[in-house]
């Protein structure tokens, strides 16, 4: 009995928790919130902080101790979804793509729809052409150092900035040539809702890729954007699936079915295997939500959904947000002054370990505290002083990324379409599942190989044992081969799924890691 009451009294003293949301600009909000607070109250402060209205956009993610990542539930308690120790690590992030980003009602939403696109181009979610690399990276460096000044630039300047995962030198010299002769005069406002108008034409916008298998065994990558349901393997997009064509979602275990119905009542089901049933969990509860938000008149027609043909059996769900017509509807309503935005650059970045249960990998804002241990030519310390937020590259360049592609959106009635010459495999935004043992080491010299910087914190966790250039050449290949396969593969483990043997899983990459930023 005293023990109950012991232990009773102990919780009433936590009834208070810290927690830390990682922003677009890599800033951090930190807030004290009651045992019993439900996800919506942390998004409505998250949202005051940010003065933002048109927030339907956007939502709060996490990861789970599994390393499975979710998006928070506004309607559930904060602290029983995210199962872990406190102090609780969260990130905001773009949840519902706008249809149209450059048609949102607010500068300060462009803004951060814009640092989120930013965020996906560097992390290779947003894949492009070569052509429309060097504009949108252009667009980034006109809204980040405004014109180009031949007394504060010199030849060489945009190689010090990380706008992809590789860059070649050709790119670099011609997103100058573009922000030098093209951009002048542009101000950040007008810049950003250039680049948001670029994206917003490619093929990859708005993709969220989930990693799967199809039934042969083979990878994919599943995503739900504001047009539909699409499909990226190797290096086409095999499925595009309008919102009005997809009839339900379903899923069982590690299985996830698509019931899908075309013209001429042509119907067929697309099956994909999950990594693992949590997994195919959240890519369904994904998909609910995505086909609710855009495909929807209004939120009194969301219905709550079971995953099995058996509504009492599986597991059941419920979009609880407004539907994309009616924020349009509400955002149209919007009349105040236009809010002050502090653009990225002038926050100093702090590495967040928790968010990924080890070693963050790099995201795209940084400021330049995080580039100091960078050797910078002579005559770019004026560009090290200025306000940017984009990552600055050390002297080593990577292969030539960006492969090419399709300039437009390809028609919605074009099922199967090539998105680029190499296969699309946003590997900089994954977080391997489970982590290694050895991930710390590996993620340090990923980015001494790929040229990407470190934080300060992890800068000097590693100066005492800094690999030389030969060590990183002699393990680059080894490196190289794992991050191909997005992390260590899964554990064998019994299941329905008849997926190849544990060898020949290893060789195709099963056990994949999520993309988290």
């Amino acid at each position: 009995m005293l023990s109950r009451l012991m232990s009773g009294s102990s919780r009433s003293l936590e009834r208070e928790y810290s927690c830390t949301v990682r922003l677009l600009d890599d800033s951090e909000y930190t807030c004290t919130i009651q045992r019993d607070a439900k996800g919506q109250y942390l998004f409505d402060l998250l949202c005051h902080h940010l003065n933002l209205l048109e927030k339907d956009y956007f939502g709060i993610r996490f990861v789970d101790p599994d390393k499975q990542r979710h998006w928070l539930e506004f309607t559930k308690s904060v602290v029983k979804q995210l199962r872990s120790q406190p102090p609780f690590t969260m990130c905001f992030r773009v949840k519902f793509y706008p249809t149209d980003p450059a048609a949102l009602k607010e500068e300060i939403t462009r803004y951060l729809v814009f640092l989120q696109i930013k965020r996906d181009l560097y992390h290779g979610r947003l894949l492009c052409k070569t052509s429309d690399a060097a504009l949108l990276a252009a667009y980034i460096l006109q809204a980040e150092i405004g014109d180009y000044d031949p007394g504060k630039h010199p030849e060489g300047y945009s190689s010090k900035f990380q706008f992809f995962p590789k860059h070649s030198e050709k790119l670099e010299r011609r997103i100058a040539e573009i922000h030098r002769t093209e951009l002048s005069g542009q101000t950040p406002a007008t810049s950003e809702l250039n680049f948001l108008r670029k994206a917003q034409t490619l093929e990859t916008y708005g993709v969220d890729p989930h990693p799967c298998k199809d039934v042969s065994g083979n990878a994919a990558f599943l995503a739900f954007t504001p047009f539909g349901f699409v499909v990226l393997q190797g290096n086409k997009r095999v499925h595009f699936i309008k919102w009005n064509e997809v009839t339900k979602l379903k899923f069982e275990g590690k299985t996830f079915y698509l019931y899908v119905s075309q013209k001429e009542e042509k119907k067929i089901i697309l099956t994909y295997f999950a990594p693992t049933p949590e997994a195919c969990k959240h890519l369904w509860k994904c998909g609910i939500e995505n086909q609710a938000f855009y495909k929807l008149e209004k939120s009194s027609q969301v219905r709550t959904v079971s995953s099995s043909n058996l509504f009492f059996k599986g597991s059941r769900f419920r979009y609880s947000g407004r539907v994309a017509k009616e924020v349009m509807e509400s955002s149209a309503q919007i009349k105040r002054e236009p809010p002050e935005i502090h653009r990225a650059g002038m926050v100093p970045s702090r590495s967040c370990p928790s968010i990924t249960h080890g070693p963050r990998l790099s995201s795209v804002p940084r400021t330049r505290r995080r580039a100091v241990h960078i050797s910078i030519m002579e005559g770019l310390e004026s560009l090290r002083d200025s306000a940017h937020s984009t990552p600055v590259r050390s002297s080593s360049h990577g292969d030539a990324f960006l492969p090419h592609v399709r300039s437009s959106r390809a028609d919605s009635n074009e099922r199967v379409a090539v998105i680029a010459d190499e296969a699309y495999s946003p590997a900089d935004s994954m977080l391997p599942t489970p982590v290694a043992e050895h991930s710390l080491e590996l993620m340090l010299l990923s980015r001494q190989i790929n040229g990407a910087t470190c934080s300060i914190e992890e800068e000097k966790e590693s100066e005492a044992g800094t690999p030389t250039a030969a060590e990183v050449e002699a393990l680059g290949g080894e490196l190289r081969a794992l991050c191909q396969g997005h992390g260590r593969p899964e554990e064998e483990q019994s299941g329905h799924l008849k997926g190849p043997p544990l060898q020949q899983q290893r060789q195709q990459g099963w056990g994949k890691s999520v993309p988290l930023d």
